[in-house]
């Protein structure tokens, strides 16, 4: 009897042990996010800018083309004079290595915004529902993480353009 009273007090002191060791939560908040999103909903709709404006901004002093696509479709194609991060690199280390001042005015673009070109700017994903209605597009998320990181003065690409308009210059390996 005496025994089965130790062993008891040793499983409850193991058990009390075990929730003091208990594992962090995640550092994820799909609340958050959804709040983030929210926020930046009405910012985005009055950044939505046409290719001309795009490359008009583009000229002036601090501002920058950000590209976050692969570092593969970087290499092989881009806007000419576009910077470069993964978004899958999205740190606010390498934003501010990248971009160090937050009010630096940031242009953005994606696959989804040029056609024509579906090796080097595939298509996201198009809903069969309607014609031309683009569900799913690199701009979105690259917005909503800028804007979190605290660059709000984001400007994005609204039109669908084609790779052989005469108006945008692209660079890199493919490029001839």
């Amino acid at each position: 009897m005496k025994n089965i009273f130790f062993i008891l007090l040793a499983v409850g002191q193991l058990s009390n042990a075990q929730k003091q060791i208990s594992t962090p939560p995640s550092r994820v908040s799909f609340d958050d996010f959804k709040a983030l999103v929210n926020e930046v909903e009405n910012h985005r709709a009055e950044r939505l800018i046409a290719l001309d404006d795009f490359l008009a901004i583009s000229t002036k002093e601090n501002v920058v083309i950000l590209d976050t696509r692969s570092d593969k479709r970087y290499d092989q194609k881009h806007i000419k004079g576009a910077i470069h991060l993964d978004f899958t690199d999205f740190t606010h280390k390498n934003l501010r290595a990248l971009i160090p001042d937050t009010e630096t005015k940031i242009l953005i673009y994606c696959n989804n915004n040029i056609e024509n070109d579906s090796i080097h700017f595939a298509t996201k994903m198009v809903l069969p529902v309607q014609e031309n209605n683009l569900a799913l597009a690199l701009n979105i998320p690259t917005y909503i993480n800028l804007y979190g990181y605290g660059y709000k003065n984001v400007y994005e690409l609204s039109e669908l353009v084609g790779v052989k308009d005469s108006r945008i210059e692209f660079e890199g390996k493919a490029v001839k």
